[in-house]
């Protein structure tokens, strides 16, 4: 087994889980093998140290659970506030132009109209001449351009007897 180094064995494992015959040929190996025998020295006091530090019990300083849970009430409202803060980055422009239109809306309804031409008189007049009163009883139209309500109703009302084939 000189020609065999147990270094594959050693690092295959941890030494506490080896076999009794995979021991049995670590042993007899490192007798005649220098760097085979400092591999399990090396690997025998890491299983130690490993043993020692598993077996230490760590308490916790007093108030740990008081402080722990403190410090995540506290995130949770940095969260809540900072998700707000978010969502307005994010929202704020089209909440902001929103406004803007609904205000610039409002001005156009309540206060533009309000104003009025001074030679208008108690109808008030659109700038192309026209005004709401005279498109609908179509005061300036002419006698021939008119269409007569029954041509109106008989187009809407029309039916497939009263079409000319």
């Amino acid at each position: 087994m000189k020609n065999e180094h147990v270094i594959g064995i050693l690092e295959g494992k941890p030494l506490v889980e080896l076999g009794e015959n995979e021991l049995e040929q670590i042993r007899a190996h490192v007798v005649t093998c220098e760097a085979c025998r400092h591999a399990y020295e090396a690997a025998q006091v890491c299983a130690m140290l490993l043993q020692q530090r598993a077996e230490e019990i760590f308490e916790p300083s007093p108030f740990f659970q008081t402080r722990v849970l403190a410090a995540l009430r506290e995130r949770q409202a940095d969260n809540a506030t900072w998700a707000w803060s978010r969502l307005w980055r994010t929202a704020g422009g089209l909440a902001s132009s929103m406004v803007a239109t609904v205000a610039a809306l409002a001005v156009l309804t309540f206060v533009i109209p309000g104003t009025q031409n001074p030679d208008s008189q108690s109808l008030p007049a659109t700038a192309n001449g026209y005004s709401t009163e005279a498109v609908v009883f179509d005061e300036n139209a002419q006698a021939d351009d008119q269409i007569s309500n029954n041509d109106v109703f008989a187009t809407l009302y029309e039916t497939e007897d009263d079409v000319v084939k």
